[in-house]
């Protein structure tokens, strides 16, 4: 291994530095030598502080580079200053950059040291590594890339291949792909999951649940115990912890206006979500029909008394609004309203911006969340490209489209069965009925409830790439 130092260009305020390494790398069959020339500037102040850094910046002792035969399609690693740099001997492959910076390699060293392996936080602060930091070996293989850092400790870091080629080749993670499944006026009918099951094998079966859900919308759990709402209370634990509300947490009812919302009433509701007037709507919404009794069915399950549950896929109706009047759905995405819960002396609750009816993905441009419940609605400003009238005349074509009879999925919930749906999703409603009913269910939260499935779906692994980057 031999290294050699040559000043030369000193014109005006520019001090230029080459390096020519010469790097020995082997092979089964032959010895051969690998030249690397890196040219480094650096501009002089005219004060003597920063001489004294550039000099002690184009001075510091040369990163060694061991390749060890590296395997087809691997880069070659070499230094530049500030920067790892991977040369691909085949030009076919594809690469959105080709150097990665010193100081973002440090940062996200993953070792013992500088991650906790219980809490995976970081362990240091990388404010304080230094700003010039360089490598003084680097070390390629099959399997990954050791570098040893020019720091007063001597740190060294193991990057992976695939973290380091993901990086090459992409910006950042992204996140799972999701095959959703629209549904229609039949539903899903293969979306559920026994209870039995849950209780048997709950990683298993609580995985298979959060991803029908998450693909499907919605799904049952089906042979649950009703005597009592605590089997179901227990289930929906299994999922994450219950949401507390000013509404309370785990709700267990019958119809009465104790707590101002026309959901605890015997009246019909039309498709809607949830919790519109919070920053963060819940994720997730279960509803168990524990009993349904009249005074002509003390014991029956209430099939004349009304009641009848309604699902819609907010996305399918946002879709077909999409196809059939874009402006439309560009006004219900891009006109902010006000969202409100005043109903109990003493609760207002409002987001903390103004939201609008369809929120997309900033990156994808996809639909990512539907707010929609008219009957929480503020008043239609007057500001922004769109006026109200505009706005009316989008929302009752969306209106009209949630109420078409191909969209409204009409079913009955029974005693033992669970409906769990996806509140950024699904709209729900109920037809009006006649007889005391006694409902139980809960909110989750969309974090709670996406961690869930990752977590029961992926390897952990995958799931801290996907999370962490």
């Amino acid at each position: 291994m031999a290294f050699h130092l040559r000043l030369r260009g000193m014109t005006g305020s520019c001090h230029q530095l080459t390096r020519h390494i010469h790097i020995p790398t082997s092979t089964p069959t032959q010895t051969q030598t690998q030249r690397v020339t890196v040219t480094a500037t650096r501009n002089w102040g005219s004060s003597y502080r920063h001489y004294s850094q550039a000099r002690q910046w184009n001075t510091r002792t040369l990163a060694t580079v061991s390749d060890r035969t590296p395997t087809p399609n691997r880069p070659v690693v070499s230094s530049s200053p500030g920067f790892l740099n991977f040369r691909y001997d085949d030009r076919d492959v594809n690469v959105k950059r080709t150097k990665l910076p010193n100081l973002w390699l440090r940062d996200n060293c993953r070792c013992s040291a500088c991650v906790n392996q219980d809490t995976m936080q970081r362990n240091f602060n990388s404010f304080e590594l230094p700003e010039l930091i360089q490598p003084l070996r680097i070390e390629s293989n099959q399997v990954g890339v050791r570098v040893h850092w020019s720091e007063t400790t001597s740190h060294e870091s193991f990057y992976p291949w695939e973290f380091i080629e993901h990086y090459l080749k992409f910006d950042k993670r992204s996140p799972e792909e999701v095959q959703v499944k629209y549904f229609g006026a039949y539903g899903h009918l293969d979306s559920f999951v026994e209870c039995e099951e849950i209780e048997s094998n709950e990683a298993a079966a609580v995985g298979r649940l959060t991803d029908l859900i998450r693909r499907n919308g919605f799904a049952f759990i089906t042979g649950v115990p009703y005597a009592t709402a605590e089997p179901t209370q227990k289930l929906l634990e299994k999922i994450a912890f219950i949401r507390q509300t000013h509404y309370g947490g785990f709700y267990d009812f019958i119809p009465d206006l104790s707590l101002a919302d026309t959901a605890y009433t015997n009246l019909p509701l039309g498709a809607h979500t949830d919790t519109t007037y919070f920053s963060d709507p819940v994720g997730l919404q279960a509803l168990h029909l524990l009993s349904h009794v009249g005074p002509e069915l003390k014991n029956g399950l209430g099939a004349t008394l009304g009641g009848k549950s309604l699902l819609v896929d907010g996305f399918y109706a946002a879709g077909l609004l999409k196809a059939e009047d874009p402006e439309a759905y560009d006004i219900l995405s891009s006109v902010k309203l006000p969202w409100h819960a005043s109903g109990n002396k003493g609760i207002t609750i409002t987001p903390d911006n103004l939201y609008p009816v369809f929120e997309n993905n900033e990156i994808t441009g996809k639909l990512h969340r539907i707010r929609w419940n008219n009957d929480d609605r503020g008043v239609v400003p007057f500001d922004g490209k769109y006026t109200p009238w505009e706005w009316y005349d989008a929302a009752k074509k969306w209106n009209e489209v949630l109420r078409r009879k191909s969209v409204e999925y009409w079913f009955q919930l029974r005693p033992g069965e669970i409906l769990i749906f996806d509140n950024w999703r699904v709209l729900h409603g109920r037809s009006a009925f006649t007889g005391v009913r006694r409902m139980c269910g809960g909110y989750i939260n969309r974090d709670d409830f996406i961690s869930r499935w990752r977590n029961t779906n992926y390897a952990r692994d995958d799931v801290l790439k996907r999370v962490i980057g």
